[in-house]
Formats: C-alpha cells, structure tokens, sequence
C-alpha cells in the first residue's frame, strides 16, 4: 500500500514538473509577454516601447517565487510598457540566452529604445523583486518626448510648426507621468506634446484652465483649441489624439483594431523589416485600461549609450534542473539569483558572484568613471560647501568602510552623472564625499538628524539659501540617483531649513549686506 502511495505521488510531481517545464512559468493567458530568440528582435529589440525581460528557468525556486510579482507588474504596465520572459530552459533558447550574458536564473534586463532604431539601451535590473520596484524601474526607462514649458516659452513653441497639431497638458506636478510620455513617443511624428504647471499663471489665464490635470488640443493653423473632456487612460487619450493626427500604436503584446488607416499603414510597413522566422504575438490576451499615472522627469536627460550585448551561436551547454536538497521552494522573491555552477549542469547557488570557472571571458569593461573628489577636512568642506556665498553641493557621507556594497554602488552612480555632465559640457553643482574620518562628518550626520542605520546617505545643500535635501531611496541605481539630482535642477521636491550651526559663523555679518543687493 506504501509503495502504491509512493508510485502515485513520484507519478503525480513528475507529470507536474513535465507541465512546468513545456510551458514554462506563464501560461498563454498571462500578463507577461512570451519571448524566444527568434522573436526577440521583432518584439523587444526593435519596439519603441521600454521593455524589462525576464531570463528564467522553470525549476528555478527563485523564478516561481518571482511569478506572482512580475505578472502584477505586468498588468500595471499594460499599455505603458513591455513585460517580457524568455524560457531558457527551452533547447531553442539556449544560445540565445547565452549570447544575452545570462549566467544565471532569474536575470531581468531592461531595454530602453534609444535616438537609433534597433540598437536599444540595456542595462540589467539589480533593484527588489517586488511589484512595485519593477514598476517604478520601467517607468524610468520609457523614453519621454514631452516638452516643459513655461510663461516665457510657450509664445515659441507655439509658433513652431505652427500647422502641426499640438496638445498641452496643464498639471499640478512637476513631473511627467508614464501615460503622456508613452504618447509623446507613439505620435512624435505628427502631434508635440507639452506640459505646463500650474504655477505658469499667464499660460493657465490664456486658456481658461481651472482643474489640474487639463488637457487643451490645438489642431493647427486658425482651428479652435479643443478641450479633452474624457477619462485619462491609454485608450480614451489615443482615440482623442487620433482625430487629429496618425499615431503609429505599437504593442506587441495585444492586438488592437487601428484607429485609423494611416495607423494600419504604417505597422505594415514595419513588419517588412521583421525577420521572415520571427513569431506573432499572442493575439488571445486582452487586458484592462490603466489611468495615468506619474513618474520622475526625463526630458533633461540624452541616450547613455551602452555596449549591448549579442547572441552568439557557440553557446549551446544543456540546462539541467539541480537536485540539491537544501534549496528551499518557499523563499521570497527577493531572494538572491541563481547562479549557473557548469554550464552542462546548473545548480542554484546563493553566491551571486559565482561564476563557471570555464566560462567564456566576458567583454571588455570600459575606464571606470573619475571618482568624487574628498573633502577630508573641516575646513574644506566648509569652504567648499557650508558658507555662507557656497551654492548647492552634493556630498556623500560613508559609513566607515564595512565592505557593504552599498556604499560602491551609490559613489558609483554619482560618479557616472558627474562624468556624463562633464562630457556633456552642461553645468552642474559639484558632488563631494565626506568621508568618516573628516571630524565634521559626524556632526552634519547628528544635526541632520540622519543616524547612521544607512551605509551612505546622500544630501544637497545650499547654506546660501538656507536649504537641504535629503535622498530618501532605498535604491541607489544610477537612474534613480539621476532623476533625484534632475529634481534638484529643475527646483522640484521639498527642501528642509538648514540648521544654522552648519554654516560658517564667522561670515554672516558680510552676507546679510549682500542679501539688500540681491534683493
């Protein structure tokens, strides 16, 4: 009788296992979208949508623990972006995932189209596997043609292309959201798209505008304005936006009847450059309307270009599920990835820096970023960034050196942007670290209120104006870092009163004088 259970229960979880793994993690029904190595150009590398992918195996514990959150995260990004997963465990994936740099079960990238057709940015997802971490990340990467505009710029915007069809949209939030930018690139041939806040009060009195957000439609030429009066979602402001011009609508992830002909038109011109073997998408899923919903601004920010990685045929190792018993199917999600021991037979690993000791050579990584400079001293950082007539600074300040990689992960984005301001020639206020065994760090630390529960905090000040800004983020990425400085630019975001046993003393006598001349 124990043998009959036994035989029907190992008969059972091996049918179970044999289902899981010829359809892999996400049934045709799902949210996320199915991707292979021969589709993958048509859906993901050539789309103008931003797109995350996930590279996963089946019998990955830390891939079935991902599945319910990156499904939510698809279903939230419906319309707005590309939720996509390629089964590596599938024998005509192998190479390709390979020649994508995986190493390891799950591995997320994220595809940002860049200013060139066909050559996207990527950049591998290192935030929390959560719903909302997803989110907020792919939000960020989608490309925004959104113009800021303002009482003083709106008479020259007007009066270029002056027979296009334009759309302003009046909001009370200083950023632009992931709706209006995912338009933005769908009809930046034929409509412009701008933005205006509420505080741009000549602007607002010009056409009427009372409740925020408002979007005003101007067809061109001597046509009226036209005001939207319907819901925003995706749907409603497409069908809106396409009386007045042709959209190309790209979603490889639906099918949609076109709005108009011209829109049909052109996504057949598209399918020429397709390959002759690339997959149609799933035309069985449908999925509900998602409001407007808001994200960090973008628009200051050009392409980083990025090596992107490709396939490559020599890849063809067999991937075997691993037998180690002491990997537990009911970890969290945020659990680390699995890591690839030997590419004939791969195992769950909890080191993620393993690496196959026969594995191909990795790319050539490009000179490291010039490092923040230190301000070791007191007197320095004073006269540096705590004066009186010292303008904003960004500092750093470590904890001592603990071997946390947290600390090199946050340096290590603020050093990027300040290198790629550099390169750019455009003006930024300087970043600086203040390191632990300046005697002034512990003190800033203490009258900031900050503690000393984070491996590094990262603060702007400007002791001129008596402000400063505290990055709260868990998440030290370099868009994230990026979009948080760009909101310091642009004077976005709350400031906190500086307290004023942090700036120079001595010198406020000279500064109250040159606050009459200022004024």
């Amino acid at each position: 009788m124990y043998l009959k259970s036994f035989l029907i229960t190992s008969l059972t979880s091996s049918l179970l296992i044999a289902n899981i793994k010829a359809d892999g993690l996400y049934p045709k029904g799902s949210s996320v979208l199915q991707v292979d190595g021969k589709n993958y150009d048509k859906l993901i590398k050539k789309s103008k949508l931003a797109s995350i992918v996930e590279f996963y195996a089946p019998w990955c514990g830390h891939c079935q623990n991902l599945k319910k959150p990156y499904e939510k995260a698809a279903k939230s990004l419906n319309g707005l972006a590309q939720v996509a997963a390629v089964n590596c465990d599938d024998e005509s994936n192998k190479a390709f995932c390979g020649g994508m740099g995986v190493q390891g079960f799950p591995t997320l990238k994220i595809v940002k189209p860049s200013k060139t057709p066909g050559k996207p940015i990527i950049e591998d997802y290192q935030g929390p596997r959560t719903a909302a971490g997803i989110i907020d990340a792919v939000k960020l990467a989608i490309p925004n043609h959104v113009k800021k505009l303002s009482d003083k710029t709106l008479s020259g915007w007007f009066e270029t292309n002056n027979q296009t069809a334009k759309a302003i949209l009046f909001s009370d939030k200083g950023t632009t959201g992931a709706l209006i930018k995912v338009l933005s690139t769908e009809f930046l041939e034929s409509l412009k798209i701008a933005q205006i806040r509420n505080k741009e009060t000549a602007a607002v009195a010009m056409f009427g505008v009372t409740d925020f957000p408002t979007l005003i439609l101007l067809p061109g030429g001597s046509q009226e304005p036209v005001k939207y009066e319907g819901v925003f979602s995706k749907n409603a402001l497409t069908e809106f936006f396409a009386k007045y011009s042709s959209p190309k609508p790209e979603s490889a992830h639906e099918k949609q009847k076109p709005l108009s002909s011209k829109s049909k038109e052109s996504t057949q011109e598209q399918s020429k450059d397709t390959k002759p073997e690339a997959e149609e998408p799933r035309p069985e899923e449908t999925r509900p309307e998602e409001p407007a919903e808001e994200a960090i601004p973008e628009e200051a920010k050009p392409e980083t270009a990025q090596p992107e990685q490709t396939q490559s045929a020599e890849v063809t190792s067999t991937l075997k599920p691993s037998s180690d018993p002491n990997i537990s199917e009911d970890s969290s999600s945020e659990a680390t990835t699995v890591i690839l021991d030997d590419p004939i037979k791969p195992t769950e690993s909890s080191n993620p820096n393993a690496v196959p000791e026969d594995a191909p050579k990795p790319a050539a990584v490009p000179e490291p970023f010039p490092p923040i400079p230190e301000l070791l001293e007191e007197s320095l950082l004073r006269k540096q960034c705590l004066g009186t007539k010292t303008n904003t600074c960004l500092l750093a300040l470590p904890r001592p050196a603990t071997g946390d990689e947290t600390t090199s992960v946050g340096l290590a984005s603020l050093a990027k942007l300040a290198d790629k301001h550099v390169k750019r020639g455009s003006k930024l206020f300087p970043f600086f670290v203040v390191p632990a065994e300046n005697p002034f760090a512990a003190k800033l630390r203490g009258a900031l209120k900050l503690g000393d529960q984070k491996e590094i905090e990262i603060i702007a000040v400007n002791s001129r104006r008596g402000w400063w800004r505290h990055y709260k983020n868990e998440n030290l990425n370099f868009n994230v870092v990026e979009n948080w400085v760009d909101n310091i630019r642009f004077g976005e975001g709350e400031k906190n009163k500086l307290p004023d046993e942090l700036v120079l003393a001595e010198e406020e006598g000279k500064e109250k004088s040159q606050e009459h001349v200022e004024l």
